[in-house]
């Protein structure tokens, strides 16, 4: 029943309530171990919907993630973290969970089986062509989120779906489908597992390139940091001191000069400009600091 492999019975597991502890552990190390394998096996399909969400964003596009359970959970917690860690929009990314908010904390089973909700729910976003719709279930057969993407698909928006199951109905639904064969779960049926962890894994991937492409990071750091707390205005004056080889005070001087905005401080230190000028660049190159330093033959 390879179209059902996530509800399968794992052969390596079978005596896993006799194990000791650490066996147990082993167990589900080993398993583990298998996750980024089917990851991998999937980068070019997820490049090209990074490609598809890059070009939408372009002309105004949103992402949402729709999902039921661990996989809707895991959906909320990717969109919600790209605001902090990379000062995005929060509507740029948005996480759509069965049962709503409640569900994030307290299990709503059947929640995941009302196909009309789906629909409705995404159709409350005032979703448009150029949005997408990333639904996912590790089964690739829950109600709610097909329900969710047919709505999508009609309006003319790109669908795509993140399952662990070949040959499911999400992906005859959808314009692109990742598929990721992690195998039966230690405990039978378990996704929030290695089907989890897969969809993690995987939604990480997806959302930071999309960020590292929108020139979210220079080389590799978070310069659009966001000042919220002293830990982020630490970051803030570290990367300043790390990319423009500046003493600690230098760099706090910098970030006050930018009015707490680490991008528009690196191009004022590298460019000599002041703040206005060195705004209006940055603006102009869409907030990347190597289109702008090029653009001034930096």
């Amino acid at each position: 029943m390879e179209e059902f492999l996530t509800e399968a019975i794992n052969p390596n597991t079978l005596d896993i309530d006799e194990r000791e502890v650490e066996d147990i552990l082993r167990l589900i190390n080993e398993e583990d171990k298998k996750v980024p394998f089917a990851v991998e096996k999937e980068i070019p399909k997820i490049a090209i919907l990074v490609e598809e969400i890059l070009r939408r964003m372009d002309n105004g596009g949103r992402v949402f993630y729709v999902g039921a359970g661990t996989s809707g959970r895991l959906g909320v917690l990717d969109a919600s973290e790209i605001p902090p860690t990379f000062g995005e929009d929060p509507n740029l990314f948005q996480g759509i969970i069965a049962g709503g908010d409640e569900a994030l904390r307290k299990s709503i089973e059947g929640a995941e089986d009302d196909y009309e909700k789906g629909k409705r729910d995404i159709l409350e976003k005032d979703l448009n062509k150029e949005d997408v719709v990333i639904g996912i279930a590790a089964s690739g057969r829950t109600p709610y989120v097909i329900g969710a993407l047919e709505y999508a698909k009609s309006i003319g928006a790109f669908t795509a779906s993140i399952v662990c199951n070949k040959n499911t109905p999400m992906e005859k639904i959808s314009d692109l489908t990742i598929t990721l064969l992690v195998g039966p779960e230690v405990i039978s049926g378990s996704t929030r597992m290695k089907a989890g962890t897969a969809q993690k894994l995987v939604l990480n991937m997806i959302s930071t390139t999309v960020m590292i492409k929108r020139g979210k990071v220079y080389g590799n750091l978070m310069v659009d940091v966001q000042i919220k707390n002293t830990k982020l205005r630490k970051r803030a004056i570290n990367i300043i001191k790390t990319v423009c080889g500046l003493s600690e005070e230098e760099a706090k001087e910098y970030l006050e000069k930018a009015k707490e905005n680490t991008k528009i401080a690196i191009i004022m230190v590298k460019t000599g400009l002041d703040y206005e000028t060195s705004k209006s660049y940055l603006e102009k190159n869409k907030g990347n600091i190597k289109k702008t330093l090029k653009e001034l033959n930096l």
